[in-house]
């Protein structure tokens, strides 16, 4: 009977210390990266549509009867992006982010939303005092609907893929809205996928600190491939065998920056872009991903226009697109910059629907919800309705 009762006894410990050490293994020291196992993909694909929305952002992400969309352009974009949706089979959405409140990534989005049925909307915990993106949260407030806000290392399901976010990993950026971007990991078999919105060096080292294994296949890269972003470091940490760029041709801000893109071949990534490709869909299996176009061989970067770049003490920059979602469309517009400090760019009264030059008497007037800023030409700013200011614009 003693002998019984030492087995039993042992046993009864064996389990104690597998719980243990289960319970600790959540919790490793620090420099040790989490890495999921991966769930079974049941036989299915993931389809991953990196839209073509010019200088901006928008992804549609399709998993069986499951989607989620990450931004949906300017505001120009809303309509085309949800005639894309529509022609992709997709009738309602698991899961909406909208990666921070530039109008570029969450211009469009107040259309998605309201055309579309959806569960959960992901934006960061901050608000801007902009038109643009009262407009999304009005959507979501009319609907009675409530915000998740990000949280680093939390998981999501969507069908037989799963999500972690792992960005905003750090609560203060002061005012660069760019460092506040909500960044995901997703996974689907052994393939996985890195977002990060347009979120720059501050946020890739905290994403990089924050123990979450990184390591990804396709890398979406930050800030349409700016230099403030995509550093060597963080570019190392997820080694990604693909690099998808979104921007729009001849963009003022000159994306893909030369840095950014002698970064990608310094790590033997091939390179796709949606100012050169069009759309952009990757299919993955589980194991393999296959495209729908060849990767670039051009290696070419942009050239910038005017004084864009952030994480100076400047504010982000907020940049429209101008084109259809077809493959091979082109933009050929400017950008915005919240700093307005843009030498080509204008200031418009979206109450007033005139745009101005910023040295014009008229902005400090302005009440700050009707103020936009814009690096489009005075005729495509007439083109979307807009008036020239009679003072500063004689």
């Amino acid at each position: 009977m003693n002998r019984k009762r030492h087995q039993i006894k042992a046993a009864i410990l064996l389990a104690v210390a597998i719980i243990v050490l289960q319970i600790a293994g959540c919790s490793l020291p620090i420099g040790e990266k989490t890495a999921r196992e991966p769930k079974s993909t049941n036989g299915e694909t993931i389809e991953i549509h990196f839209l073509d929305v010019g200088q901006g952002d928008a992804t549609l992400i399709k998993q069986g009867s499951h989607a989620m969309l990450i931004d949906a352009g300017n505001n120009d974009k809303g309509t085309a992006v949800q005639s894309y949706l529509q022609s992709q089979g997709v009738e309602s959405l698991d899961y909406v982010i909208g990666t921070h409140p530039d109008s570029d990534h969450v211009g469009g989005l107040d259309v998605v939303l309201y055309k579309f049925p959806w569960d959960t909307v992901i934006l960061p915990d901050l608000e801007k005092d902009t038109k643009t993106y009262q407009d999304v949260l009005k959507v979501i407030k009319d609907k009675q609907k409530s915000i998740t806000f990000p949280v680093a290392g939390t998981s999501y399901g969507l069908g037989n893929a799963e999500f972690t976010i792992i960005a905003p990993a750090a609560e203060d950026y002061g005012d660069n809205w760019n460092d506040y971007s909500v960044g995901i990991l997703l996974q689907f078999g052994e393939n996985r996928f890195v977002f990060t919105g347009d979120a720059e060096e501050d946020a890739e080292q905290d994403m990089a600190a924050e123990g979450i294994d990184l390591s990804a296949d396709v890398l979406k890269a930050a800030h349409h491939g700016s230099d403030t972003a995509n550093t060597m470091p963080f570019l190392e940490e997820v080694s990604p065998k693909s690099v998808v760029v979104s921007c729009g041709e001849g963009n003022s801000y000159g994306h893909p920056r030369a840095g950014a893109m002698n970064n990608f071949r310094s790590i033997g990534a091939e390179v796709y872009r949606t100012d050169e490709q069009g759309t952009i869909v990757a299919v993955s299996d589980g194991k393999e991903i296959t495209w729908n176009c060849s990767p670039s061989e051009t290696w070419k970067a942009g050239e910038p226009t005017g004084s864009q770049k952030t994480g100076n003490g400047e504010k982000p920059a907020e940049e429209p697109g101008a084109t259809e979602l077809e493959k091979g469309s082109q933009d050929r517009g400017g950008g915005k910059n919240s700093a307005g400090t843009q030498e080509d760019g204008y200031i418009l009264n979206t109450n007033t629907r005139k745009f101005h030059r910023e040295s014009c008497s008229s902005v400090s007037q302005m009440q700050e919800e009707n103020k936009e800023y814009s690096g489009l030409t005075p005729q495509e700013l007439e083109a979307q309705g807009y008036k020239p200011c009679g003072n500063c614009n004689p």
